[in-house]
């Protein structure tokens, strides 16, 4: 993905809402203007000279001010057509001069912020001030010999007065177009950096969510592992009980009818373990991933160990009458607790306390991890170990909450179903 140069980025073209915003704000202008040109002629205060007629002053008032309405739909142009009727304006000595010099401030400002072609806009602002200065040039020529003698009689100052006049004219000049110019070029940056902003945000919500996939094919491919080492075992255990069967089949039918048994049940569990296994494959193809021999609810007592050599005060708790558990179910609860565990030591600050509680239920085993501490961060619902534990939790159709609890801390727990029983062989 290449992302544009300054240069080269456009800016997306105004909203419906900024239009009518525009299409409000230049009506609005152009009533204060023409309320100004009342005022101006009301007071005969004509700076500019001899003032034309009253239609033509109010022509060339509505002539500035009221193109403002399209000003971000059609930027090089208002800023061409403002500009021109801001000159003849002057040079027919077009009394409003006030809320005129505001429209042409806009329409730079406009053409700064708003301009499709960056390099075009450059051009058209340094184009029309240097027209402005030009103007102003041409203005000093023409005035100056019309200027009466005592125009200056009261300057005291050591700068001689038509020269300070014009000096004093040119800084305000200065001063404003730089102003036009630079508020333009800081609202087209902010809205480049906004637009640079929107995209990173996205490209950041596409890697996690990249992130987030290879996670979970990660652990579907380490549950699916672990569930063939499972199968593989069941398929084992058929052939040791068919071996037990061929060979007391004659001599004790009564055995051969339990192995027979086991053998039954055995291949129901193997099937079912292969299921489960294809259906966290489904997804997509799996990698090789090496993974060690996964541990069982045996193991839970070892990751409840190392939590307390890591500083945490740790119990172990087990209720209800222990079952004997498929081996994909134990490996599962195991992984459970183990990544809860880990989630407290990484990311909990101030955590002291960590409860593990095992519980066998009728149908059911449940697994309760808690802690005192406080998180480093917001919880984040598709964080790679909370995603994890969905995986391993939904492949046994169990069901799993994580989040904080009500006093403080956070809380996992998991419930999964319980098959009946498999005998083990003789």
């Amino acid at each position: 993905m290449t992302t544009p140069t300054s240069d080269d980025w456009r800016r997306p073209g105004p909203t419906r809402e900024q239009r009518r915003l525009d299409l409000y704000g230049g009506l609005a202008l152009t009533v204060l203007a023409l309320f100004s040109l009342t005022l101006t002629r009301s007071t005969g205060a004509f700076l500019l000279g001899p003032p034309p007629s009253g239609p033509e002053q109010i022509f060339w008032t509505v002539a500035v001010t009221l193109p403002l309405i399209w000003r971000r739909r059609f930027p090089v142009a208002i800023s061409l057509v403002i500009a021109a009727a801001f000159i003849a304006a002057q040079a027919r000595s077009a009394p409003e001069t006030q809320l005129s010099s505001w429209a042409l401030f806009a329409a730079i400002y406009t053409l700064g912020a708003w301009g499709p072609d960056r390099r075009l806009s450059r051009r058209l602002r340094i184009g029309i001030i240097a027209a402005m200065f030009a103007w102003l040039g041409v203005y000093y020529a023409v005035t100056m010999g019309s200027i009466p003698p005592d125009a200056f009689e009261r300057a005291v100052g050591p700068v001689p007065p038509l020269l300070a006049a014009m000096v004093t004219g040119v800084l305000v000049n200065v001063l404003y177009f730089g102003f036009a110019y630079f508020f333009g070029e800081t609202a087209w940056l902010a809205a480049h950096r906004q637009h640079e902003l929107a995209e990173r945000a996205e490209e950041l919500r596409r890697s996690q969510a990249e992130a987030r996939g290879r996670a979970v094919m990660g652990e579907r491919v380490r549950i699916a592992r672990e569930l063939h080492d499972v199968v593989a075992h069941h398929v084992s255990v058929m052939g040791v009980q068919a071996s037990a069967c061929r060979r007391v089949l004659d001599r004790d039918p009564d055995k051969a009818r339990t192995a027979l048994t086991a053998i039954e049940q055995t291949a129901r569990t193997a099937v079912d373990e292969l299921r489960r296994m294809l259906g966290v494959l489904r997804a997509g193809e799996a990698v090789p991933d090496p993974v060690g021999p996964a541990a069982g609810v045996d193991g839970i007592a070892a990751v409840v160990e190392r939590a307390r050599d890591a500083g945490l005060r740790a119990t172990l708790g087990v209720y209800g009458d222990p079952v004997p558990l498929p081996e994909s179910v134990s490996q599962a609860v195991y992984r459970v607790v183990q990544e809860a565990v880990t989630n407290v030591l990484r990311h909990a600050t101030g955590a002291g306390v960590l409860d593990v509680r095992l519980r066998y239920l009728a149908r059911e085993v449940e697994v309760d991890v808690t802690d005192d501490g406080r998180p480093t961060r917001p919880a984040n619902p598709d964080g790679l170990g909370l995603v994890g534990m969905r995986e391993r939790v939904a492949t046994h159709d169990g069901t799993l909450e994580a989040g904080p609890r009500g006093g403080g801390g956070w809380r996992v727990r998991a419930r999964f179903p319980v098959p009946a029983a498999v005998p083990e062989p003789a």
